[in-house]
């Protein structure tokens, strides 16, 4: 798998600008320590199960769903989370990433990934509820995980972003529409990291 990086060299693949921005120090580590440290003690954690083939399984991290009212979460498995009401350092933050960026959020999906075993299976977060080009801000606390890309229909084409505490990725464009992504297990053991995407749900 290539190293993805967002510097024009010979060297490295450039990710297309029109589908993603990144800042690397968008929150100081103090503020992500402080957030993170926040989020793991109170956010009403709890794991959920999906359909692979004819098997339930447990999904392997935990989440929590925070929103506007009435605006629940649904996964592309069909299980629908309870929407948690915004705590002011989330509301806080949403409202950071949209005045820098430009963008608007009525929800936040937020990832436990407890420690190297924890991941999310590659996908494209495309439902129809997130509306045609959507935009989704990632935040990262914690421990550093690689963030993998691939093609949707050219799986040989692969790349791998490492996302540090306090890190900031925003997806765009068609990015759902043409690439996958996930977070996968690692051999070497990790922390904890906490992952918090903010979302646009349209209304049903």
């Amino acid at each position: 798998m290539g190293q993805l990086t967002l510097f024009d060299t010979e060297e490295f693949y450039e990710f297309p600008k029109d589908l993603l921005e990144y800042k690397e120090n968008f929150l100081s580590r103090e503020e992500a320590d402080r957030l993170k440290d926040h989020l793991f003690k109170t956010a009403p954690w709890e794991q959920r199960t999906q359909k692979m083939y004819d098997k339930t399984v447990i999904t392997p991290r935990l989440t929590a769903w925070y929103g506007n009212d009435k605006k629940s979460y649904e996964s592309a498995d069909n299980n629908t989370s309870s929407t948690n009401p915004w705590t002011p350092e989330l509301l806080a933050l949403k409202e950071r990433i949209e005045q820098e960026f430009g963008c608007r959020f009525n929800g936040v999906l937020l990832n436990l990934y407890r420690d190297q075993n924890d991941s999310v299976a590659w996908h494209r977060d495309k439902e129809s509820r997130y509306g045609k080009r959507p935009v989704i801000a990632s935040i990262s606390l914690g421990q550093t995980r690689n963030f993998d890309f691939r093609k949707k229909d050219h799986h040989q084409s692969k790349y791998s972003l490492p996302l540090p505490n306090g890190s900031l990725l925003i997806m765009k464009g068609d990015l759902q529409e043409n690439w996958e992504h996930r977070i996968a297990k690692s051999t070497i053991p990790m922390k904890e990291r906490i992952n918090l995407t903010f979302r646009m749900i349209r209304e049903s």
